[in-house]
């Protein structure tokens, strides 16, 4: 599965910032329990309760007042809790950005997005002190997954879980597109050599080079149109929330189009030029034709983009509204 990029998942973290932190601290103070600190099994089952509800989270332990930690649950890569409490057991965390914040607001705080030690992926941590009456405290600590959290809050995570399905589609669907692009040219390359050995002796055979070229022309149509696919579906990370990746996809493909229906115009001129006037017409409208897709595909990128920066402009200014009742508040 194609992962989103760093910048693509830091765009998302900046537009649903309040949300994205709301959401860790009412999670993490909605498990807080003064019982946690002793109890391990306890541990485990509020970290079992939190990964069915919220697939996010990636790790949840306990630090003591000089920041070792004194537990640690972690998922596996079946999103199963591990039975374990002590992996990251005696390891000291008091250097850490969250454990110096949390010891100075002593309440609920989330982190700044940061690149995971682990697995290098980009996550955010939220802790909130424990106080028992006997004066014993530490640190409840909760580690998420940002991309994965970005998914939940957007809706898509039961559709991440078909993509694979649909990218080995797709990579098929290419691949045998660029089968067709072989035959194709290994035809063309037949033709050729044949023209190359027999000279040209009748009307028929000065038009043969034309017939070369139009399969020539298709094969590039069809390979553009591969390779679009291959790059938009299944190498690179497509936000099916943006309109601009579909604008992007549907640009390409046209574009390849008007490319072939253009070319395919000039070789009809061309023909005409030389004694085939019967295509003339054709030429025309197919020229005509590529025209029209020209000038309704720049339509459509003018009026896609502007559509896009009015609802990212409205987007921003409620946001602005929002942070500033907040400060009045």
């Amino acid at each position: 599965m194609t992962e989103m990029s760093y910048l693509s998942v830091i765009e998302r973290y900046h537009e649903f910032r309040n949300p994205i932190r709301e959401l860790l601290k009412s999670i993490i103070t909605g498990i807080a329990d003064i019982d946690l600190i002793r109890d391990q099994d306890g541990q485990r089952q509020a970290m079992v309760s939190v990964c069915e509800r919220y697939p996010f989270v990636k790790i949840l332990y306990m630090l003591d007042e000089q920041g070792t930690q004194i537990s640690e649950f972690s998922t596996l890569k079946d999103s199963e809790v591990s039975r374990e409490h002590d992996v990251g057991l005696g390891r000291n965390r008091r250097n850490r950005p969250y454990f110096q914040q949390v010891q100075t607001h002593q309440g609920v705080i989330v982190t700044e997005p940061y690149l995971s030690s682990a697995d290098s992926s980009l996550c955010l941590t939220a802790a909130m002190p424990l106080h028992c009456a006997d004066g014993v405290s530490c640190y409840l600590v909760l580690d998420a997954n940002l991309e994965a959290l970005v998914s939940f809050l957007m809706g898509d995570t039961q559709r991440r879980r078909f993509e694979p399905l649909f990218k080995a589609t797709y990579a098929l669907l290419g691949l045998s597109l660029m089968g067709v692009v072989g035959l194709l040219m290994f035809n063309a390359l037949s033709d050729l050599a044949m023209a190359l050995i027999h000279p040209i002796e009748t009307e028929t055979d000065k038009l043969r080079p034309f017939s070369i070229i139009i399969v020539i022309t298709l094969a590039m149509a069809i390979f553009d149109l591969a390779k679009t696919t291959l790059e938009e579906e299944v190498l690179m990370h497509k936000d099916v929330f943006r309109h601009s990746a579909t604008r992007r996809t549907t640009t390409r493909f046209l574009a390849s189009i008007i490319i072939a229906v253009s070319i395919e115009g000039l070789l009809l001129m061309f023909k005409s030029a030389m004694g085939a006037t019967d295509h003339l017409y054709e030429a025309a409208f197919v020229m005509f034709s590529a025209a029209l897709l020209t000038v309704a595909l720049g339509a459509y990128v003018y009026l896609g983009a502007r559509a896009e920066a009015n609802l990212i402009s409205t987007r921003k200014l409620s946001q602005t509204e929002k942070n500033y009742m907040e400060i009045e508040n």
